[in-house]
């Protein structure tokens, strides 16, 4: 079909409108896009906003895990420039304009789809039903949480259509485009843009194998493939090399294959493309009884959010009648969008298959994931090319002609497949719903799915004619956005009510008074010249990294990633909101612990009295309660070490050791500092490590923090001898340190800390995060080259 501009703006018009109503669902109906969009993304947000607002970068989060590198992390939205500019301009957006933002990046997405459909000249009809399926289908709309996911799946459609259209025309300009809007699509960094990576180069190359003279098409566009290289390179690799940096030293530094398969797909969630609420998962009382860790045997770590694929009842009927049993989708202008699909599929299924294993051993970067089912986000967008193909093929052709059907040998196989994966789609259903006594329900589903399938079949008949086959299509897609509307928008899996997100807009009172009189104390504290950090537990939802808006230093949060050395010596858990998942090690047995005094954790924020904490929870008996309601519950411990003090006796320790099994010593006075034993050589004092112990006076001085900032604090050093500057500030690559502007070795102290040699004197010294520096980022390319040297071949 030729599309002119008329058609243009006609079919943008048309999916801009379908964006907006579907946009406006959740604050009309008041609700917000819940669990990780607000518990994590959303403070990230806000922390981002703050930090610019003060004239800072978020590098650092000192919010976090009593420290985090922001720059590092995939999820800080720092690396995302649309986000970066709305933080900017609105640094205390609400929760609703902060889904609205999110939602817009599905636009890039619908605007290359356009441009696929046009440069095929397949119909508008077609590009408008895929819009709809791209934005509301499948897990677009079921994991719209995950919102680090959801940008890295908008831009993958312009990015395609970008690749496509320069080497077809052999234009540098969108060669130059296409490598910018890859590199905004490849910074989510996610397990989503990796795929995404994945099949732009799977489709470079299956243009280059399917060219009339393959050698001849390579050698004329290696320029192009040059420069979107280059491009793509020159702004991937920082961003790239700081968190390979982050991953070396994270809880995470790969995912073996037992793991990664726990998140693979349940082959039986197939049946919700077809289906929706085949297992109840849009039931808004949380009755879901389909594929999950309570029904499978092998168990998973999937839910129902993860394992929903609707797509529609049109497309997916579409899809078996058309597509499968006409044979449709076996078409060469479709078949590498029928590749994407079926390696997606065979993906997300992950050890349900022999396939997926073959990935893991031999597909650099795979190992790096959890979770094979995030590939159901490149499945949801084979899905829509595919339904929207197809509407094309009928508005050109209408139905298939049952002589084409018989020409094709495979016809009676394709046939029986497409019955066959219907009928296991009701069988598989009705197998759980039987054993969760759910089958009049499955029933009544099946039963919808059956009606509003005979309904479009009959307006795909009456549309056999030329005549009336628009008005037709125009049906077709009216029950389709509204199929979609109904049932993905604001549902059950990606809605909740604005007021259980109180803590960023309006605190119930009990918490309220409690927040008021933490900050009070906080307040008072720092008066004095003391930091003292929080740790908050048990309190639910948003609070697990509300401190990052409320200003709290806190020792949990909630990130998937967290620095390695943290994890094993503090032991936070994957998240805060579930007091059971507080790990006490070794060397963090209770807060009484010498490393809680040296974190400075003077006030510790329960959901409930102490003494109904989970049993393996440590009691408090050096606590004082200083406010205790509702949901609630503030206990303030003694004064810790200070945050910045001078050592001038030092105490070798093996860090691996004291992590592993001897848990932190005790220090016996109050200028002592432990320092790993891999650093004494390079000292240049031996603060009492001589062959004979030195009899050590304590220094005459004192260290006062002038300045705390995320990136830098500065510190106004008096000592009558050289010490060691400790401060209790988290040791990770890319902190650097000067002595009166003079730049000096960062040592590691006290286990996780940062500290540094001063000479006797009046001093300044400041510490600086600088992950960007030269000398940072060479450091981790060479870390980087080690670690491959050293990996077994």
């Amino acid at each position: 079909m030729n599309w002119t501009r008329e058609t243009t703006t006609r079919t943008l018009l048309i999916i801009f409108a379908f964006w907006l109503v579907t946009a406006l669902v959740w604050p009309l109906t008041g609700a917000v896009v819940p669990w990780d969009s607000k518990n994590h993304f959303y403070p990230m947000l806000r922390y981002l906003g703050a930090s610019l607002e003060a004239g800072e970068w978020p590098l650092w989060n000192p919010y976090h895990f009593s420290g985090y590198p922001s720059v590092a992390d995939p999820q800080s939205l720092l690396f995302t420039p649309s986000m970066v500019l709305f933080g900017w301009l609105m640094p205390q957006a609400s929760m609703q304009l902060f889904d609205i933002a999110v939602y817009a990046h599905f636009l890039p997405g619908a605007l290359g789809i356009v441009g696929l459909f046009k440069r095929r000249g397949w119909h508008p009809a077609g590009a408008i039903v895929t819009v709809m399926i791209y934005i509301l289908g499948g897990s677009a709309s079921a994991r719209l949480q995950h919102t680090g996911m959801i940008f890295s799946y908008g831009y993958f459609p312009l990015a395609l259509f970008l690749l496509e259209s320069s080497l077809g025309r052999r234009s540098y300009v969108r060669a130059v485009a296409f490598g910018v809007i890859a590199s905004l699509m490849a910074l989510g960094r996610d397990q989503v843009a990796y795929l995404f990576c994945l099949a732009l180069i799977g489709s470079v190359v299956y243009q280059i194998a399917t060219a009339q003279a393959p050698l001849a098409y390579l050698r004329s566009r290696v320029g192009l493939l040059a420069v979107m290289a280059a491009t793509g390179g020159a702004l991937l690799a920082v961003p790239a090399l700081l968190t390979i940096q982050f991953l070396s030293d994270s809880n995470r530094p790969m995912i073996d294959f037992a793991t990664a398969g726990m998140g693979s797909l349940p082959p039986q969630s197939l049946a919700t493309a077809i289906f929706g609420n085949i297992f109840g998962s849009l039931n808004l009382t949380y009755d879901y009884w389909g594929p999950g860790p309570h029904t499978l045997p092998e168990g998973t770590w999937t839910d129902r959010a993860i394992d929903y694929l609707f797509i529609g009842t049109v497309p997916a009927m579409l899809i078996l009648w058309h597509g499968i049993g006409g044979g449709r989708l076996l078409s060469r202008e479709f078949r590498f969008f029928l590749y994407v699909g079926i390696g997606a599929l065979i993906y997300a299924l992950g050890y349900y298959t022999p396939v997926f294993e073959l990935f893991y051993r031999y597909i650099p970067g795979v190992d790096l994931y959890r979770r094979p089912a995030d590939a159901t986000f490149m499945l949801n967008f084979a899905f829509a090319m595919a339904a929207g193909y197809l509407v094309h093929r009928y508005m050109a052709e209408g139905t298939p002609k049952r002589a084409d059907i018989e020409r094709s040998p495979a016809s009676p196989l394709l046939v029986v497949l497409a019955v066959g994966l219907t009928a296991a789609a009701i069988i598989n259903a009705s197998r759980f719903a039987i054993a969760a006594g759910k089958l009049p329900e499955a029933m009544i589903q099946i039963g919808l799915g059956a009606l509003i399938a005979f309904i479009a079949a009959a307006v795909i008949i009456a549309g056999r004619r030329p005549a009336v086959r628009l008005y037709a299509c125009a049906v077709l897609i009216a029950i389709t956005g509204g199929d979609l509307i109904l049932r993905n928008a604001a549902s059950a899996l990606n809605a909740e009510p604005r007021e259980r997100y109180a803590v960023f807009e309006q605190l119930p009172s009990d918490q309220l008074r409690g927040l008021q009189v933490l900050t009070r104390e906080l307040a008072a504290r720092h008066a004095e010249g003391a930091r003292p950090r929080v740790e908050i537990l048990g309190l639910q939802g948003a609070w697990q990294n509300a401190s990052m808006v409320l200003g709290l230093e806190d020792t949990l949060g909630y990130n998937p990633l967290r620095i390695a050395d943290y994890e094993r010596a503090v032991g936070p858990g994957e998240n805060a909101a579930d007091a059971s998942l507080r790990q006490f090690p070794i060397t963090f047995r209770n807060y009484r612990s010498r490393l809680a005094s040296l974190l400075g954790l003077e006030y510790i924020v329960l959901d409930r009295p102490v003494e109904k904490m989970p049993s393996q929870f440590p009691h408090l008996p050096q606590a004082r309660l200083i406010y205790g309601a509702g949901t609630m519950w503030i206990y303030k411990m003694p004064p810790r070490t200070p945050r910045a003090y001078l050592a001038t006796r030092l105490v070798p320790v093996e860090s691996e050791r004291v992590l592993k099994e001897q848990g932190l010593p005790d220090l016996e006075h109050s200028d002592e500092a432990l320092i790993d034993v891999a650093d004494v050589k390079d000292l240049n004092n031996r603060y009492g490590l001589g062959d004979i112990p030195e009899v050590q006076e304590p220094p005459s001085g004192k260290a006062i923090i002038t300045r705390y900032r995320r990136n830098s604090v500065r510190i106004r050093v008096v000592t009558d001898k050289p010490a060691m500057l400790v401060l209790h500030d988290i040791y990770y690559p890319g902190w650097q340190v000067t002595v009166d502007g003079e730049e000096k070795p960062i040592r590691r102290a006290n286990l996780l800390f940062r500290a540094v040699e001063v000479p006797a004197g009046r001093h300044m010294v400041e510490f600086r995060y600088e992950p960007l520096s030269l000398h940072n980022l060479a450091t981790a390319a060479a870390d980087l080259l080690d670690d491959k040297e050293r990996a077994p071949r």
